[in-house]
Formats: C-alpha cells, structure tokens, sequence
C-alpha cells in the first residue's frame, strides 16, 4: 500500500474560488438546503451569463458554477448577493458548512435548530475549512454516512442529541440548550486538535471522547434515494453536474416552487410529481448512483485522462460501487469503492475493492481494455 495523496485542505467558496481547467469553481451554500424558485431560475441565469452553463451538485449537497472566467467573479458575486445566496462576510460564509436533511417541513425542529445555528456561526472558534454540521432531526437519520464532524440527530428514545462524529453514541440535549452545546463541542475539538488534524473522527482517534458526550444511541438511519415523497420528488443527478438550460426548463415545466439539495448528489423538486427529463436520475436501482467520477480533463488540470464518459459507460457492467478518477487524488469519492479506477499517463490503473491510494491489481489499461473486460 502507497501513502494517500496529499489534497487541498479547503473546498473553494464563493468568495474564495478555486481554479479549474475550464475556469473558476464558485460554490453556493443554500441555507436550509433549499432555493426558492426565484432563486433557482437566477442561479441558473448567472450559470449561463457568467459560468460554462454547468451547475454541480456535491457529495456536501452545494452546488456549483464552473467555467467563470476571472473578471466575471466579482459581477458573479453581485448577482449572488442580489439573489441572497451569499453572505456578506466572507468570514461567515466559509463557516456555512450545515448539511440539512432535505425533507424537513416548515417549522419543524430541523428548520429552527438550522436557523438557530446559521444565526450562531459567528460565535463559532476558528476550525478547518472543511469542518462541518449536520441537522438530521427528522423521524428517520439520512444524513449518517455524509460527511459532517458534529451532528444533531434523534435519539432512539426519540429525544434530540448531539454526538460527535467518530463515537456511535451521542449525549441527549434540548433544543434551547443545542446551539451552546455545539459550539461547546467546536471549541473542545480546536482545544485538542494538533496541527494537520482537520476533522472530528481523525480527533478522536487519538483523544478519546468525554464520557458524558456518550451513552445515547442514534435513531436507525436510512439511505436517502430517488422517489416520491411527501415534499416533492427527489431525483439523481448524474456525477453531480447538470446543464443550467436543463434545470431552467425543469423548473418552469413543473412549476416547481423550490428545489432543496442533498448528499449523495440528489434534488428535492417540491411539489413535483410526473415525469421528467431523462437529465434526471428518477429510479433508485440506476446503476449511475452507484458512480463517482471527478470532471477529469480537460475540466481538471490535475487529470490526464477523461472520466465521465468511461464511467458513464462501464456503470451497467460493475456490480457494487465504481470510482473512476482522473489522478491520484481521488476528490470524486475518498473512500474504498468496488472498482477504483486511478488515470496516470493517459491510461488507467485498476483497484479491488480499495481507494486510489491502494495497491493496483491492474496498471496501464486503456478503456477498450477496461470496456473489455467489464462487458
């Protein structure tokens, strides 16, 4: 086994973008995991105006501008703020990092523990750029396998608790008191944490938990796919990346007030039943849910090799998860797939069941070989 690359330790921002092989990288934080549809539509536009008319979709339910040219950023930005999808302080908006889970009802506990929290972020210490929150107060815990350092979920007794990512067991909590809990826990994480530790689990590796943190299990979890739910239809997207026009269309088609955004690279149209564009992943067995894959070249100046278009490809053929890769990087999945598939010199290197930074079964395919082999 070969160490694990070496990664950014920061996501780019909307004030703070991160370069690409196809321009800047401007990522939007919806509060509450939802635009209106205003807001919706307008993103859209700027995507078009200002961007490559592509819009992604992260594994952090965000979403994202590609292809702005440097002197469009700062009218980008204005036409963010005029739609309120960005804010003020820079400082502030870095912080934003609250995955909600996107079946929440108006007013409901998930609603004002995530309104309490987004009106606390400047009480928060000063953590690592990735560090995050998940609000996952609803009957069911679909936010468990997404990446968050502190979560506010149900308990089994169906009492609110606070646990720690990395302990299987959390500590009750009430709703007035959970705000100053998670900003208690925050500050004990950056106490303890030594430099180039960046997350709550690589913490708690090393430094055991308190012990009145523990002691309250979680509700069960369930994963979160396509299907109908009570508040609209929930829809896959494919890698993550929709075209702008597609998405615009979408909306007015449907007449949908809103859209909400979830891990696992999935959309909640509210109130949206019937059909809808192909674009959209609308069966939860699609094998492309099944898929990472990063923009690889040209999109990307790390990759030497294209993605999409392989995975897209090869997805009906794999049985289990498929991570195709454009270096050794890895950004599309950091965890072990069934088939990993790392680009080097034009080619690719094969792992079983393993990450990019494991030993290769295989080096050196090309993609007919990979086709080949799969088909």
């Amino acid at each position: 086994m070969t160490a694990a690359p070496t990664v950014k330790g920061w996501c780019p921002g909307a004030y703070r973008p991160m370069m690409s092989g196809d321009g800047l990288v401007v990522r939007i934080r919806p509060r509450v995991a939802r635009l209106d549809r205003d807001q919706a539509l307008g993103l859209c536009a700027l995507a078009l105006r200002y961007g490559s008319g592509v819009l992604e979709l992260t594994n952090r339910a965000n979403l994202q501008i590609r292809g702005v040219r440097e002197e469009s950023h700062v009218p980008l930005l204005e036409g963010l703020g005029a739609l309120d999808l960005l804010d003020a302080d820079p400082n502030l908006e870095s912080r934003r990092n609250v995955l909600v889970n996107p079946l929440w009802h108006v007013g409901d506990l998930t609603v004002r523990l995530t309104e309490a929290l987004l009106a606390r972020l400047s009480d928060l210490p000063d953590l690592p750029a990735k560090f995050g929150f998940a609000v996952d107060t609803g009957p069911e815990r679909l936010l468990a396998s997404a990446s968050a350092d502190i979560r506010l979920e149900m308990g089994m007794d169906g009492g609110l608790i606070i646990r720690a990512d990395g302990v299987s067991t959390g500590m009750a909590v009430r709703e007035e008191d959970a705000i100053d809990r998670l900003i208690s826990l925050a500050s004990w994480f950056v106490s303890r944490a030594r430099p180039g530790v960046r997350r709550m689990a690589r913490l708690l590796d090393q430094v055991a938990v308190p012990a009145d943190l523990q002691g309250m299990p979680p509700a069960p979890a369930r994963t979160l796919a396509p299907e109908t739910a009570e508040v609209g239809q929930i829809v896959g997207i494919a890698f993550g990346q929709i075209d702008a026009k597609t998405l615009m269309h979408t909306l007015q088609e449907t007449n949908a007030p809103a859209l909400r955004v979830a891990p696992g690279r999935l959309m909640v149209l509210e109130d949206v039943t019937g059909p809808l564009s192909p674009d959209f992943i609308t069966r939860p067995d699609d094998p492309l849910l099944r898929v990472d894959a990063c923009p690889g070249a040209p999109f990307c100046p790390s990759a030497g090799v294209e993605t999409r278009a392989l995975a897209r490809a090869l997805a009906p053929h794999v049985s289990g998860t498929l991570h195709v890769s454009g270096c050794a990087k890895g950004c599309a999945r950091k965890g072990a797939a069934d088939v990993t598939l790392i680009g080097r010199n034009g080619r690719f290197d094969l792992v079983r069941k393993g990450a990019v930074w494991d030993e290769a079964a295989q080096r050196g395919l090309s993609p007919r070989d990979l086709l080949a082999e799969t088909s």
